[in-house]
């Protein structure tokens, strides 16, 4: 049986079209993607980690990509679609939080901007540098680290919205981080970039 959190999380989650940053498609249906690297259905099985408690989370960190934000709380517009970070100079990533906190069963959503209108680059510019293994460490308002390792990188247009990939149930703590990318017409991006990974650790 779903419990009633996570009902309301996936209710919310089939009712809007997640774009990632402001305007475009809010429209689209979940369809094929137009372009994947290791689709998760296809991932070999990766050690079994424990999951964590509920704490939100406050803080992202990604190495790899020189990431170092704090994170802000997101809701549903009354569009229906998820919220995104406002844009600002000092621009952080934002988490849905209808969703799981990171570290909890299922998967976690956080959203970030690749580029903030006149004030530049975004927070989530660089997602699509990421690779396989690469690692992304949440911190949680308890004091504790989740350590989440790349499983595939998506970018898919956001007519073709995934939304049974990011939001359906799955049987461990995963994560996802979103922004847009491909093609820009004026302050519009054709594409959405997803970032799928998966629990590896935790530290106090």
């Amino acid at each position: 049986m779903t419990s009633p959190s996570r009902r309301a999380f996936v209710t919310a989650a089939t009712a809007s079209l997640l774009v990632g940053c402001g305007g475009g498609d809010r429209t689209g249906r979940a369809t094929a993607e137009r372009r994947e690297s290791t689709s998760p259905s296809s991932r070999p099985p990766a050690k079994a980690t424990r999951a964590l408690g509920r704490s939100v989370p406050v803080g992202l960190e990604i190495p790899a990509i020189g990431v170092d934000t704090p994170v802000m709380q997101l809701g549903l517009a009354r569009d229906r679609t998820v919220q995104v970070p406002p844009l600002t100079a000092d621009d952080v990533a934002g988490w849905y939080r209808h969703s799981p906190t990171p570290g909890q069963l299922g998967p976690s959503v956080l959203l970030g901007h690749v580029t903030v209108g006149v004030h530049g680059a975004g927070v989530f510019r660089h997602l699509t540098r990421l690779r396989r293994s690469d690692r992304i460490v949440a911190r949680l308002e308890n004091g504790t680290a989740a350590v989440f390792a790349v499983d595939s990188i998506r970018t898919v247009a956001k007519a073709d919205f995934p939304t049974d990939a990011v939001y359906g149930n799955v049987d461990r703590p995963e994560l996802r981080l979103i922004t847009c990318g491909g093609p820009r017409t004026g302050e519009e991006y054709r594409d959405n970039v997803i970032v799928f990974a998966a629990l590896s650790s935790a530290s106090p």
